[in-house]
């Protein structure tokens, strides 16, 4: 009950303040790339052209064959793109409290919005990120299907995922510094961990359990059920069931993890 009511009273708060919220949001996306020539244009050319090189070496150099008669870009983007918004909203949010120290110190500010500032401004580049992979399939003659809707499902599965495992690293770095370098280090391992470029099909069967126990992989591949499989998420009722045990568990950590450490933030700070 406790979780629910702290849940009403944040999103209570957050629409509240939304005008706030929204501002800060713009601020932060268009602060990151503040300097450089191209800009705002960095956000979405750093991800294209990680994954042409991965299509270059896997499609053009190790000659890889059409994955569920889907070519091989397609399947690949479907999992990169994904990965791309956890990776960069997770890194970013863990910093959220020590880039904005100043504000920390404004008892007026919600502190506790820090690490959702970082998430949605990585969610505008992954929403440009869906609507290019939407046309992407339609280009190669895959049209329009009801599944593709499935992908905002997905999406908020990741946000509530992103944001559980940030609120626990944005309040510990400010006391442990070393947890940026550690989260950077187990996003490196969770990347070749999680069925982005290789299929669990490589794999025997009596091992895929341990690659669902990442719930990465939930998500990597709820994209793919949702672009090329046709799989609704209800059709997987265990996998389903596993992934929000293990998000929500780690709600409930980060919330109280912020909570119990937000009083002593301004004395480290």
């Amino acid at each position: 009950m406790k979780l629910f009511r702290d849940t009403a009273l944040f999103v209570r708060d957050l629409v509240r303040n939304r005008a706030i919220f929204k501002s800060l949001v713009i601020n932060d996306f268009r602060q990151r790339y503040l300097g450089s020539y191209l800009g705002i244009l960095w956000a979405f050319i750093q991800p294209a052209i990680t994954v042409l090189i991965f299509w270059f070496v896997f499609q053009v150099g190790f000659k890889s064959q059409p994955v569920h008669n889907v070519p091989f870009i397609l399947w690949l983007i479907a999992g990169m793109f994904p990965w791309f918004f956890f990776s960069d909203a997770v890194s970013n949010a863990t910093n959220a409290v020590l880039e904005n120290s100043y504000l920390v110190k404004k008892i007026v500010f919600k502190v506790s919005f820090l690490p959702l500032i970082k998430i949605f401004s990585a969610l505008i580049v992954h929403l440009f990120f869906i609507g290019l992979m939407f046309v992407l399939f339609m280009l190669y003659g895959f049209g329009f299907d009801l599944h593709w809707l499935q992908v905002l499902y997905y999406l908020f599965a990741t946000i509530v995922l992103i944001l559980g495992i940030s609120y626990i690293t944005s309040s510990v770095v400010v006391f442990f510094r070393d947890v940026g370098q550690l989260v950077a280090m187990l996003l490196q391992i969770a990347f070749w961990a999680t069925p982005i470029f290789w299929s669990v099909n490589m794999f025997s069967p009596k091992y895929h359990l341990y690659f669902k126990l990442n719930p990465l992989y939930y998500l990597v591949e709820g994209y793919r059920d949702s672009m090329i499989n046709h799989v609704w998420f209800w059709e997987r009722p265990l996998l389903t069931l596993y992934f929000w045990t293990v998000a929500l568990g780690l709600l409930v950590l980060g919330f109280k993890t912020f909570r119990k450490l937000q009083p002593h933030f301004a004395d480290v700070l």
